[in-house]
């Protein structure tokens, strides 16, 4: 079996690399494009994990519009407790969980058992009373998730291929937003008291045993990584290997020479990880209105059953533009100009609600909040762009910005108090100083990349020697 640590890796890299020389130009290319047909069939299955994760996650804010605070005596502070619980087992659990899927090279496997520790868990919170101590172990279980999905879609794509295919997987917070919610309004409207159970518990119950049904499923269907994937051809193996090489300019000694330890060290002594990472975690604060969705949609005064069908169409319009934007992304390999328009709609949509209480204004206002979250597939694009050459350092760096970005999930759930609504006037205004200091936080990166794009490019103009060159033809995207 081929293997990025072995040094027969790079013959084969090579090999691939002179085959135009003899082999048609067309025959490469029906070959890649057959290669990519066959992962994004199969990496289609992450949407479905994603939706189902965070489905399971926010379940808890549709149960709130069904009795879930009554039943189990939540007074004050102690709902916003129950949120931010789940965040300290998915902060602690983050960057092991990358470094054992790295480690490991089996994410066909670590993934559908970490969706299956959280189904379990997800069907034992409808028994159990203990809300708080479920959610506290559901952050544990899902932790590895999420930053693992990322990883393993960097492992396979090129970078101008990247921001789509995120997104393509970051649509599973849209499609659980809004057909969680339509899921959420059937459950709720007519499962109460069957059994002699409350609405809100099958909730739990149902939800969570599909997730553990679909994980099952899906240890037949992911991909592991390129070198060690059973169901792909020798041929298109070499080719997956060649084309991660390609985009980083020929370093084929860098996709395999870190080990799991040394990308650890690497990635926590980069003050790029950490800068994008502290950016991310005022990002996300500034999303923390995601929890409280169907609470605001609330706030417009209609029943449970169409507040949650009124949560839906503002993420089905946010998918399409997520598409879009990344589309356009990865098409003129710009990431930063499109996280700004991201943040730009987000904060117009906070503008809104501080100005009015009409109806009609603060639903379009939720379709405009609900585009935000656009952003966030371009970022995570963006990490992997810079860190493309060091897989370890990457993994690393994935989980140590998201585990970051959750220190503002922590952080937002306490900042829209019941007593501040129904305007959450200061909640708003909160949501949108964070928005400034990230977007200004990953202004100044952008500005550093572009500075370090021209150096480059003057090296590469003044040297006399090409062997001299650290990089050729290299450039971040910006």
């Amino acid at each position: 079996m081929l293997t990025l640590s072995d040094p027969t890796a790079v013959d084969t890299i090579d090999k691939i690399s002179d085959s135009p020389k003899s082999v048609p130009c067309h025959a490469h290319d029906d070959t890649e494009r057959r290669l990519l047909r066959k992962l994004d069939l199969r990496m289609s299955i992450l949407l479905i994990l994603h939706t189902l994760n965070l489905m399971d996650r926010s379940n808890i804010s549709n149960a709130r519009l069904q009795g879930f605070e009554r039943d189990l005596h939540l007074h004050g502070q102690q709902y916003a407790t129950t949120l931010s619980i789940l965040y300290v087992g998915y902060i602690v659990m983050q960057v092991p969980g990358n470094m054992f899927l790295h480690w490991s090279e089996r994410p066909s496997v670590v993934i559908p058992c970490c969706m299956i520790a959280w189904g379990t868990i997800s069907v034992l919170t409808g028994f159990y009373t203990g809300i708080v101590i479920a959610r506290f172990f559901l952050g544990f279980a899902e932790a590895p998730f999420f930053p693992g999905i990322i990883f393993l879609v960097s492992k396979w794509y090129k970078r101008d291929e990247l921001a789509l295919r995120i997104a393509l997987v970051s649509c599973g917070s849209f499609l659980s937003s809004a057909f969680g919610s339509l899921l959420a309004s059937a459950i709720l409207h007519g499962m109460q008291d069957k059994l002699g159970q409350a609405a809100w518990r099958w909730l739990f119950f149902i939800e969570g045993g599909v997730t553990i049904l679909v994980a099952i499923c899906a240890m037949f269907i992911l991909p592991d990584f390129p070198h060690n994937t059973k169901w792909i051809t020798p041929e298109e193996r070499a080719l997956a290997i060649s084309r991660l090489t390609e985009d980083c300019c020929g370093k084929a000694d860098e996709l395999g020479k870190q080990t799991t330890m040394q990308g650890l060290r690497d990635a926590m002594s980069d003050w790029k990880v950490w800068w994008f990472a502290l950016a991310g975690m005022f990002q996300v604060g500034g999303q923390s209105f995601f929890a409280y969705f169907p609470t605001l949609c609330a706030t417009l005064g209609y029943d449970t059953t169409v507040t949650l069908l009124l949560c839906a169409p503002p993420w089905v319009l946010s998918g399409i533009v997520t598409f879009t934007l990344t589309w356009y992304s990865d098409k003129n390999r710009t990431r930063y100009k499109c996280f700004v328009f991201a943040n730009a709609l987000g904060v117009l949509a906070f503008i809104i609600p501080i100005s009015t209480m009409n109806k009609a204004a603060r639903y379009i206002s939720l379709f405009l909040m609900a585009q935000i979250t656009a952003g966030s597939p371009v970022v995570f694009a963006w990490t992997n762009d810079i860190f493309a050459r060091e897989p370890a350092k990457r993994a690393v760096a994935i989980a140590v910005m998201n585990t970051t970005g959750q220190i503002g999930n922590v952080i937002g759930s306490y900042a829209w108090p019941s007593n501040w609504g129904p305007t959450y006037r200061y909640s708003y205004i909160i949501c949108i100083a964070v928005l400034g200091v990230s977007t200004g936080m990953l202004g100044g990166m952008y500005l550093y990349l572009k500075h370090l794009n021209k150096q480059i490019e003057r090296n590469e103009r003044d040297v006399k020697d090409v062997n001299e060159l650290r990089e050729i033809g290299f450039k971040y995207m910006v």
